[in-house]
């Protein structure tokens, strides 16, 4: 029996660099862009052989903007993915797009891709705050986009949010909840906002710079303010039938994303294209973040998927079941003993049970049957649980 793989695919390009992102991407030129898709074709056809004991179950094509891409591009990359791997039955295949990018005529050609969800960056309802992102698009326009899909037949949408903006208080992060979930469509992520070095925000706020003037920068929400904020997640998309799945997603029933419980289930998954990160066999490593080098390594003639592959580690049994552990509680239904034992020989207690003891004891995690999960507490101080389960 073939094992199951997950396959995620990077665009690195992007109309402008949004204020807060911190991903491999910047704004290119066509020929570049060009000259990157036949990279990534090649490094597709490379993983021919090496990948044949698998099949792959979802697809994820992230950026940058994916939706940047002619639609002939996506239509040629998706076309190389179905000529060199065998496919499960149903996969899941997702592209990331962004308002403002989209054309019905891209929408048919994803369709007939193969791609059946769509991952909508709108961040915010509000235009001042989308503004202030550095979003190239407005409120009306992912309005605009989103009836474009639905009306192209996408019955899978996922739309992505970000709270904490500066100067957002809760007020602004209702409505723009309830904006979103009154579309309905089947996903919504709702991540808070992390100022991250290499940002714009980063200058803003660590920094202390400014935009490039005398213009004031609104403030970043207060500790109290943020937990208003983050408190009314939950609640507000509880009333629309959204159920929270995972730290920061809340899928309709059935629809929960199967690429990204992947990551969080440990699963192996191949990443292509420039930074792209894998996880095979216990080994992670990654592709080349170098533009150049990626470029000239697949326009060789004999271009192979391992001449661009950066940092191979092996993980040993002990950080197996760390990332177990910390991963797999980001889901709300938690770890289960039983698979813990499967994979590892080891009954989780054996080995966490001193943490798990006190963590019960302060309120963080409970347990019912099989499986061992985060408190409503422990969510709001997860990065501290997950602190506990890692080697010193």
């Amino acid at each position: 029996m073939k094992k199951e793989l997950e396959l995620y695919l990077h665009i690195p390009f992007c109309v402008r660099k949004c204020a807060y992102c911190d991903f491999l991407s910047n704004a290119a030129e066509d020929k570049t862009i060009k000259r990157y898709v036949n990279a990534l074709i090649r490094e597709i056809e490379s993983c021919r052989r090496a990948f044949q004991e698998y099949t792959a179950a979802t697809v994820f094509m992230g950026g940058g903007t994916p939706s940047i891409l002619a639609g002939t591009e996506t239509v040629r990359i998706f076309r190389a993915l179905y000529e060199n791997f065998e496919f499960a039955k149903e996969p899941e295949i997702t592209i990331e797009v962004n308002p403002g990018t989209v054309t019905c005529e891209k929408l048919e050609l994803w369709k007939n891709a193969g791609i059946n969800r769509l991952s909508i960056g709108l961040q915010s309802a509000d235009n001042r705050e989308l503004k202030l992102l550095g979003r190239i698009h407005t409120f009306e326009d992912f309005l605009e986009t989103y009836t474009k899909a639905r009306e192209a037949g996408f019955t899978n949408i996922n739309v992505d949010l970000i709270s904490a903006i500066p100067g957002q208080v809760a007020a602004d992060w209702e409505q723009t909840l309830r904006k979103t979930a009154q579309l309905e469509p089947e996903h919504i992520s709702a991540y808070s906002l992390m100022i991250e070095e290499g940002t714009l925000f980063y200058d803003w706020y660590v920094k202390g710079g400014h935009r490039g003037g005398k213009k004031e920068i609104p403030p970043l929400p207060g500790e109290e303010e943020d937990r208003r904020i983050y408190k009314k997640t939950k609640e507000i998309l509880k009333e629309y039938g959204y159920v929270r799945y995972e730290i920061s997603n809340y899928a309709k029933e059935g629809y929960a994303c199967r690429h990204n419980l992947g990551y969080w289930e440990r699963k192996e998954y191949l990443g292509l294209g420039l930074g792209a990160a894998s996880l095979i066999n216990e080994q992670r490593f990654a592709n080349t973040a170098s533009l150049s080098e990626y470029l000239n390594a697949f326009e060789k003639r004999k271009a192979s998927y391992s001449s661009v592959r950066v940092g191979r580690e092996t993980l040993h049994i002990q950080e197996q079941m760390e990332e177990f552990m910390f991963l797999g509680l980001r889901k709300m239904e938690g770890v289960s003993r039983s698979e813990f034992a499967r994979k590892f020989q080891k009954e989780l207690e054996h080995v966490y049970g001193v943490q798990i003891k006190e963590l019960k004891e302060r309120g963080l995690l409970e347990e019912k049957k099989d499986f061992l999960f985060l408190t409503e507490f422990g969510i709001d101080v997860s990065n501290y649980v997950f602190e506990q389960f890692l080697d010193p």
